[in-house]
């Protein structure tokens, strides 16, 4: 076995190894090439934040960027109407910051939603309107309806969301699974990215590649990013003239100069780099299989809706994570643009709404029908949550919502989720958390209690210090699993 080798395949035998016997063979297989699993001396290593079997093996985070208000989709208050434009109480409130975006207002004046409820299920789980393929898997998903942040701007809820850290440059979720588990298939990534626009007129909001990136971990675990068009990654086709059987000699050549660069200097940012090459040259065959859509069946992209033939939706992107979970991908994250709303929120968030509506509730039956929902776990949810009250003016037709972070709803499904629940509650206005408070740091170390990672023991030591996904913070919520 090559000294490359070794480090392609030592999370694939860690991932079936865990604790234990497994753990030990693993690091004598490190030390024997001169490889720590973390990369560092005196730190827990990745086999020994493995404390149990898990109930996932990957992660598919359906992503909704620039936060989707649980008052129009999962939070039904109908006390509300009763109260349209009446002002925010100040005990509700109580004394809450606010953004610039409101904080001049004169008035906070209540907007209740104008989209019909009902119940959906054997569990009577309540939905809006704009839901209804949600509906129909809703006994399939648990609803959390307390989900909170501290972040009230998107960038720095973004970041926290997706690092466990307001401030940038800390590992994302997906980075720390792809160095704590690796990927199942030699031949792609740990970790994937893919970004959908919205089809209707809204306000989307940037997103940076630090969101998806490796931080102070090895660059090898950053989320490679898939892209509609001929060349889903980027540079990962043969420039004109280069032939694979020079791309191949150019490869074996790099490798042996990089390796005498390694013995000298023993960087293993060197050791990422020989990798991710040779990983590269695996996905400029593998990647085209994946990303090929004819060969599945029209009864696919009937069950994912009249998007899903069109590269770069939603939809389409649901398909494609469907695939990418069949051949052993790790964490798979897909962004979808546009739910924030500070303005005409009725009509903006109709196309949202049905921009991911029948793609989310599709991708979870389709993996249940492929046997593949139990040991897959599904996110669904934004970085905050939006106000009762409206930003700006007020009419029943037509308002605003400002950011929320202060209770959101998101939801969960699959491996090792109680499936037909809600959990958590929240108080009159879906202004306060009045039950079960969820914050996103207990959300990640849930997220990785379901793959058999205890969040404490992931860590990686930079500037002399032991990091982690949840920092000093989180608890597993024992109340969301099956």
């Amino acid at each position: 076995m090559t000294h490359d080798s070794v480090h392609l395949t030592r999370r694939l035998f860690l991932s079936r190894g865990g604790t234990g016997i497994g753990a030990a063979a693993l690091m004598s297989l490190l030390n024997s090439s001169g490889l720590r699993a973390d990369g560092r001396v005196g730190s827990k290593t990745v086999g020994e934040s493995l404390t149990h079997r898990g109930t996932a093996r990957r992660v598919i985070y359906l992503t909704q960027a620039g936060a989707p208000s649980q008052l129009d989709l999962f939070d039904y208050k109908p006390g509300l109407k009763a109260r349209f434009k009446e002002n925010l109480p100040d005990s509700v409130r109580g004394g809450q910051r606010l953004t610039g975006m409101t904080s001049g207002q004169k008035t906070l004046p209540i907007a209740p939603t104008p989209f019909a409820f009902r119940q959906h299920g054997q569990s009577g789980i309540w939905l809006s309107e704009l839901m209804p393929h949600t509906g129909r898997a809703v006994d399939e998903m648990c609803l959390v309806r307390s989900v909170f942040t501290e972040a009230i701007n998107h960038d720095p809820a973004m970041t926290l969301l997706q690092t466990g850290s307001q401030v940038a440059g800390r590992p994302s979720v997906g980075a720390w699974l792809s160095y704590g588990l690796g990927s199942e298939n030699s031949n792609l990534p740990g970790f994937v990215v893919m970004i959908s626009r919205p089809s209707g007129p809204t306000n989307a909001q940037p997103l940076h590649e630090r969101m998806w990136g490796s931080g102070f971990l090895p660059s090898q675990h950053q989320g490679v990013r898939f892209s509609p068009g001929r060349d889903p990654v980027l540079y990962l086709s043969n420039p004109a003239g280069m032939d694979d059987g020079r791309r191949r000699g150019m490869l074996d050549d790099l490798a042996a100069l990089n390796r005498l660069k390694l013995e000298i200097y023993q960087d293993p940012e060197i050791q990422t780099r020989i990798t991710q090459y040779e990983l590269a040259y695996r996905m400029q065959a593998s990647v085209p299989e994946l990303t090929d859509l004819s060969k599945e069946p029209k009864s696919i992209f009937e069950l994912y809706g009249p998007d899903s033939t069109k590269p770069g939706t939603f939809a389409a992107n649901c398909i494609l994570a469907r695939r990418l979970a069949e051949r052993g991908v790790r964490f798979i994250q897909l962004y979808h643009r546009g739910w924030d709303q500070h303005a005409s929120l009725p009509e903006h968030i109709r196309h949202q709404a049905r921009d991911t509506d029948q793609p989310s509730s599709a991708l979870l039956m389709d993996l249940k029908q492929r046997g593949l929902l139990d040991d897959t776990l599904i996110v669904w949810g934004g970085e905050f949550g939006r106000t009762v009250f409206s930003q700006g003016e007020l009419s029943e037709t037509n308002f605003g919502r400002d950011h929320h972070p202060r209770c959101y709803s998101i939801w969960m499904a699959g491996g090792g989720i109680r499936a037909g629940t809600t959990y958590g509650e929240t108080d009159d206005f879906s202004y306060n958390i009045a039950r079960d408070p969820v914050h996103l740091h207990d959300l990640n170390a849930t997220i990785l209690h379901c793959l058999g990672i205890h969040h404490e023991r992931l860590t990686f030591r930079h500037l002399g210090r032991d990091y982690r996904l949840t920092d000093i913070h989180g608890n597993v919520v024992s109340g969301l699993l099956s």
